[in-house]
């Protein structure tokens, strides 16, 4: 039998996760789409673009920390249902911004949503290595991450597709009703002992008060890692291009190729495509390779994609454009199984919350930067040039990487991921 089905036929808890997850990125997908086009349509400018990006950036950035003490501090399970909750009033008020001229609502409400999303993200991230045995934890990472790319393709191709034929409307509401889907499969998850709340130590009056103490701890735990430190160290160089890149799509699909709200959602689309096709090689490497095999093909993955955008840039052809925007995200699809596997296995569970937001946010605030200044040329330089510096930026990853290695600063640790009472939880919840 396929390892994903049987994972998903016995794990009643992955499975409740993996349905939300689909339903609710799906959701994301269809609301990008509707709100880069909108955007791209109303002003034809690449730096509101990047206005609305940073909206949604600058609270990632800011929140992030905070969701990482409250995953690591209280019920994790009830944390990302909150978040749904809340993620669903705001998706459905974007109804609101269509038929106005000013974008000032367009950029609060972006911003709103993408502050809640970090206490769902991390957590799924968090609760991941909780919901699944020792075994079946890299065929539950590849999993969801080739489901979050699947989804990425088919919501951006069908947000794409939906947005032209039926209005902005339909995608705001559908990305709403995805959240309470979501938070319905969330709401049925069950761990027995204390289910999602992570051990912790008992909190002096001024921890709790004053959680930044917590979050800084977390911090030394992540430079005491040089590989945690390291797989961090790559979600910032590739957000040094990435952030561009995200702008660019934009662009590229609605005024370089000039195919509307479809041209965008099917470079989005060909992207998930890629990255689809990324997380099926991972899976059959990560069975494969030893640690240091692991190493060498981070510098692999990084020179591909880097180059393969910055040929995607160039292409006057559009289909060849689509094939190079697949083959760069295929790299970054391996990198990123891999390195969660790595993460998974093995970072403690009383830090994940934390370290998870802590490189979620570090990646925005890189991204923040990339896309500002991607927006700001955009009005004066070509994208195809901007797009070339976008992949020679994200290709310096390997280099870095490539030096922490053959100078031995990325030993191997010890595996903290999966503790021993998580590791036989795996079947229907008590009744």
């Amino acid at each position: 039998m396929n390892p994903f089905v049987a994972l998903l036929r016995r794990n009643h808890n992955y499975r409740n996760t993996w349905v939300g997850q689909i339903v609710s990125e799906v959701g994301d997908h269809f609301n990008n789409i509707a709100v880069f086009s909108l955007v791209v349509a109303t002003t034809r400018s690449g730096l509101v673009v990047s206005g609305v990006m940073l909206a949604r950036a600058i609270p990632a950035i800011l929140i992030g920390p905070l969701a990482g003490v409250v995953l690591d501090r209280f019920d994790r399970k009830r944390v990302m249902i909150c978040s749904d909750l809340l993620r669903a009033v705001i998706a459905a008020c974007f109804v609101l911004t269509i038929h106005r001229h000013d974008t000032w609502l367009l950029y609060l409400l972006s911003g709103l949503l993408m502050g809640a999303s970090p206490f769902f993200s991390a957590g799924r991230a968090a609760i991941l290595p909780a919901i699944a045995t020792k075994d079946e934890l890299h065929t539950a990472n590849s999993l969801t991450q080739t489901t979050q790319w699947t989804t990425l393709a088919v919501g951006a191709f069908l947000g794409g597709t939906s947005v032209a034929q039926f209005g902005y409307e339909w995608a705001f509401i559908f990305n709403a009703v995805s959240f309470l889907v979501s938070a319905a499969c969330i709401s049925r998850l069950h761990l027995p002992g204390r289910g999602f709340r992570p051990a912790v130590a008992a909190h002096t009056e001024a921890e709790v008060v004053r959680p930044w103490h917590e979050y800084r701890e977390g911090l030394r735990y992540m430079r005491q890692r040089p590989l945690i430190l390291g797989i961090g160290g790559i979600a910032v160089g590739w957000a040094t291009g990435g952030g561009a890149a995200q702008i660019l799509f934009s662009i590229f699909g609605e005024i370089v190729f000039q195919r509307g709200p479809s041209g965008i959602g099917t470079i989005w689309g060909c992207a998930g495509v890629g990255l689809i096709a990324g997380s099926f090689i991972a899976y059959r490497l990560g069975k494969r390779l030893s640690f240091e095999g692991y190493k060498r093909a981070m510098v692999v993955c990084y020179i591909v994609h880097g180059g393969s955008y910055i040929v995607f840039s160039q292409m006057r052809s559009f289909v060849l454009a689509l094939f190079f925007i697949a083959l760069s995200r295929a790299a970054v699809g391996v990198s990123s199984v891999l390195n969660m596997a790595q993460l998974l296995r093995h970072v403690d569970d009383r830090y994940r919350g934390r370290v998870f937001s802590t490189i979620e946010s570090a990646q925005w605030s890189v991204m923040m930067v990339s896309m500002t200044a991607a927006g700001v040329a955009s009005q004066s330089v070509d994208p195809r040039l901007i797009g070339t510096v976008a992949g020679a930026l994200s290709s310096t990853t390997a280099i870095f990487w490539g030096w922490a290695h053959v100078t031995g600063r990325l030993p191997e640790p010890a595996p903290e991921g999966v503790a021993p009472e998580e590791i036989e939880v795996h079947g229907e919840p008590a009744a």
